[in-house]
């Protein structure tokens, strides 16, 4: 036999040592990928692992809610005019009382952006949102948001304005 046996065991541990070392490099690169974290906290390997694994599966639902809302904005992926397999059309109904506005949006599970697009929409009109909310129930979002109109001399106008861009974000085309 040619071969050396303490050679050989210093082959292994080597090879374990390379090993272990690209591990930890792996680890370190994974580590700094991450969002900040408190960098004088010591966090154990496992610890890491879960931390990596939770921030990926954030950034997955993020990409598909950018997804679904390109999909909307370019037109490819208007909410479905069925009620089956949780896909509800969009129902919007407007109520207005001198300064205040109440908007009740009822979606499907495929809509749910078009809440935070609506509280957008109030923003960029000058309208203070007060109270929002909503609840799922099945497959239905029912959205509620509650705001004051801004201070002009024609509440009237503002709200018919603000009303039609609703209706048009909602069902495309002005009711």
């Amino acid at each position: 036999m040619d071969q050396n046996p303490s050679s050989s065991k210093a082959d292994r541990k080597t090879i374990e040592k390379n090993r272990r070392n690209q591990m930890k490099s792996l680890y370190s690169e994974l580590s700094s990928l991450l969002p900040d974290q408190n960098s004088r906290e010591v966090v154990s390997l496992p610890d890491q692992l879960g931390i990596a694994a939770n921030y990926i599966k954030s950034l997955q639902i993020n990409l598909e809610k950018m997804k679904q809302k390109k999909n909307w904005l370019t037109g490819e992926g208007k909410c479905s005019s069925s009620t089956m397999g949780g896909l509800k059309s969009p129902d919007i109904e407007i109520h207005v009382m001198g300064s205040a506005m109440e908007v009740a949006l009822v979606t499907g599970l495929d809509c749910q952006f078009m809440f935070t697009e609506i509280i957008r929409m109030f923003h960029e009109e000058g309208a203070e949102v007060v109270n929002a909310s909503f609840s799922i129930q099945d497959n239905t979002v029912f959205h509620s948001i509650h705001s004051k109109l801004g201070e002009t001399s024609a509440p009237e106008d503002e709200a018919a304005r603000i009303s039609e861009r609703l209706k048009k974000f909602v069902y495309g085309s002005v009711s």
